[in-house]
């Protein structure tokens, strides 16, 4: 895959060409960091909308945040103004938090010309950049539909077959003390710890201040787990959202074969017949 990011620099000069689509895929809920909130809404010029929450998220499935179907995706996508030659731009008020889930459910889609904003809106802010009081709506229907490409998600029944083989990594994209059960769930009837033999890697290692890491940094966060191109890295977090930054940082580093594990820890963590380290399976109270 082509460097998944884009600066603030290069989007503030390319902000006004036709071809260029800008997304704000911002979440009301953050979990896993202290949320910067804002005084009053405020976006970056021509930035539309992407709501991963509710519209571009299968809420009739079980699990939380999971991706949406391709019906769902065409239809959400169908006011933004894309076809299969845009270029979209996406980023979120938190740095670099929910962009990246919005970035790989593209990438899911079959659609290629997709980048996260380095910083996202914290950078452009911080750099005194032009910015809008009201989303931009775009005036005609784009033209790209959505095919799902299967190789890059993967469910529950998958992880337990491939967990602990030998050309296999599942990375853990929330902090240490979720991981090792030190603290309670904050979603309800979720079990403590992690899946079995899977690798820690919190996604706030891979990023600096509001951006990612530099690319040299990146390899050799990856390089530490040794495979290469033979490893399958298999990615979660709480729900799904998260992981996907470290399905970024990973493309950015120069990896293939990763797939994100959409039901996550909330999904894996519930079912009491699936494996979990620590041993100890105890139950976290309602959040």
């Amino acid at each position: 895959m082509q460097y998944p990011l884009v600066s603030t620099a290069w989007l503030e000069a390319n902000l006004f060409e036709a071809d260029v689509i800008v997304l704000d895929a911002s979440m009301d809920n953050v979990i896993g960091k202290t949320p910067i909130v804002y005084d009053k809404f405020i976006a970056i010029p021509r930035a539309q909308k992407i709501d991963l929450e509710t519209v571009f998220c299968d809420t009739s499935a079980a699990q939380v945040h999971a991706m949406p179907s391709v019906e769902q995706f065409n239809q959400g996508i169908a006011n933004l103004g894309i076809d299969s030659d845009s270029t979209v731009v996406i980023y979120d008020n938190q740095g670099i938090y929910s962009s990246p889930r919005a970035w790989w459910m593209f990438k899911v889609m079959g659609f290629e010309r997709v980048f996260v904003l380095d910083g996202g809106l914290p950078q452009w802010l911080l750099e005194g950049r032009m910015t809008a009081e009201l989303y931009h709506q775009h005036q005609r229907q784009g033209h790209f539909k959505g095919q799902y490409q299967a190789g890059l998600v993967c469910d529950m029944a998958y992880v337990l077959a491939r967990f602990d083989a030998d050309n296999a990594h599942v990375f853990d994209a929330r902090a240490a003390s979720r991981f090792n059960g030190e603290v309670a769930e904050p979603r309800p009837n979720v079990r403590r710890g992690h899946i079995p033999g899977s690798i820690n890697l919190p996604f706030s290692e891979v990023l600096d201040g509001h951006k990612l890491q530099a690319t040299p940094v990146l390899q050799a966060l990856f390089a530490q787990q040794d495979g290469g191109d033979n490893i399958e890295r298999i990615f979660t977090c709480g729900s799904g959202i998260t992981a996907c930054i470290l399905i970024l940082a990973a493309v950015a580093s120069g990896c293939s074969k990763t797939l994100l594990y959409d039901g996550s820890w909330s999904e894996w963590g519930r079912h009491h017949h699936l494996p979990i380290s620590p041993c100890e399976p105890g139950v976290s109270p309602d959040a």
